[in-house]
């Protein structure tokens, strides 16, 4: 299954740099990394939550636990909670797993974790299980312009 074409289309409309990293087919991060034979810490990972009735992207590494507690302190949430599969497929076209940290793409905001602040290059999510994009990290933040919190915690 290549990357959907909304997603390269999104990337070259703002002139983003990014290399296609094909692999084996993987369902998780962990799998990911293990195919690739790469550090947790160089993936991000993306999980949408609901926040009272809106949706949110949180961008963090792939090592880290999303911490819900602060994450709805930064978002000043009354109710904070990972969204559902059916959310995902329904609200965002998407299957589960396959969601992109382009918050600009899905018209959600994005949280990203303050420890991606310091990352370079990092791997990351491209609506496909057989592909992944790097890109430079201060790219990312760029086209996204993420609210920057501490939203993990150590696993």
């Amino acid at each position: 299954m290549p990357i959907p074409a909304k997603v390269t289309k999104h990337l070259d409309a703002n002139k983003v740099k990014y290399d296609v990293v094909p692999h084996k087919t993987v369902f998780t991060v962990y799998d990911l990394a293990q195919t690739l034979k790469i550090k947790m810490n160089g993936i991000i990972k993306t999980l949408l939550v609901k926040a009272d009735k809106e949706y949110v992207l949180t961008v963090l590494p792939a090592h880290v636990r999303l911490d819900l507690v602060a994450l709805k302190k930064t978002l000043k949430a009354k109710v904070v909670r990972l969204a559902k599969e059916k959310e995902m497929q329904l609200q965002f076209k998407v299957k589960p797993g396959a969601m992109t940290p382009f918050g600009s793409l899905h018209k959600v905001a994005v949280v990203m974790d303050t420890s991606l602040a310091k990352a370079e290059k990092v791997l990351l999510g491209a609506g496909t299980f057989t592909e992944s994009l790097r890109m430079k990290m201060k790219d990312y933040v760029k086209l996204e312009k993420p609210t920057v919190a501490k939203i993990s915690s150590k696993k």
